[in-house]
């Protein structure tokens, strides 16, 4: 489904990604986790063909993504950024139906999607007619979720999604989210620096350091059987979070 090849990305001569080799399975979730600048964001960027590589390929659902292939890929793909970057002028079901509207769909065919993308989400359908800066952040999420699902994309690429969420809201949508990746059946990238919140979500877990991939596994693999000091420190900081993680129900 997704594939990087030994893939190089840099600015202004310094090395982001440093010949990345990546598989991403078919419908599975895959979590990339890492500290801050150590490319996650930046491959997602690559995936949706936002920016292109320096070095190597990158292939999406068989197609190498290019200048002549990243325009028809992205109607495929659907993107959530961290506070969802809704547009501000635009209410919830003008931010949602957007592309919709571009490409030509019929007002009924829309409006139905919309309803059933709100029933997916848990979002009240009497806030629709709001703009981003009337609605919570939880729901401001929820929205950017709905228009990145509203084409029915094959991949679903999300970007630190419940970074800016207070606790509380954080966690009802991460319980939300995965059980909504789970009756979806979609392959889905998603990025986070929270290992706790990686194993709440991931089939497989990519753990990034400097531009390259330091450790892909199962959570249980990063936890029990760390192949690197970097690996082990890493889990260590995040220690606590991780076995509270574990302990709890859900």
């Amino acid at each position: 489904m997704l594939e990087l090849s030994k893939v190089t990305k840099a600015y202004a001569g310094s090395a982001v990604l440093r010949s990345v080799d990546l598989r991403v399975p078919t419908g599975q979730t895959t979590v990339i986790i890492g500290p801050s600048g150590c490319g996650k964001s930046t491959l997602l960027r690559l995936i949706n063909g936002l920016i292109l590589p320096d070095e190597g390929i990158v292939r999406c659902m068989g197609v190498t993504v290019g200048i002549a292939t990243a325009l028809a890929l992205r109607r495929r793909i659907g993107y959530v950024i961290q506070d969802g970057g809704l547009f501000p002028h635009l209410s919830a079901r003008r931010n949602i139906t957007l592309m919709a509207g571009q490409l030509g769909w019929a007002l009924a065919r829309s409006e139905a999607r919309v309803k059933q993308l709100a029933e997916l989400t848990h979002f009240p359908t009497a806030a629709l007619d709001r703009y981003p800066s009337q609605l919570s952040g939880g729901q401001r999420q929820r929205v950017a979720l709905m228009r990145a699902l509203m084409l029915d994309p094959e991949v679903l690429l999300l970007d630190e999604p419940l970074g800016a969420l207070d606790p509380l809201v954080r966690y009802e949508l991460q319980t939300e989210l995965k059980a909504l990746f789970d009756a979806l059946d979609k392959t889905v990238v998603m990025v986070t620096h929270d290992l706790a919140e990686a194993g709440h979500f991931a089939d497989e877990i990519v753990l990034m350091r400097e531009g390259a991939i330091e450790q892909q596994g199962t959570m249980t693999a990063l936890l029990e059987a760390p192949r690197t000091p970097y690996v082990e420190r890493f889990v260590r900081a995040q220690r606590g979070l991780v076995d509270s993680f574990v302990k709890s129900p859900g």
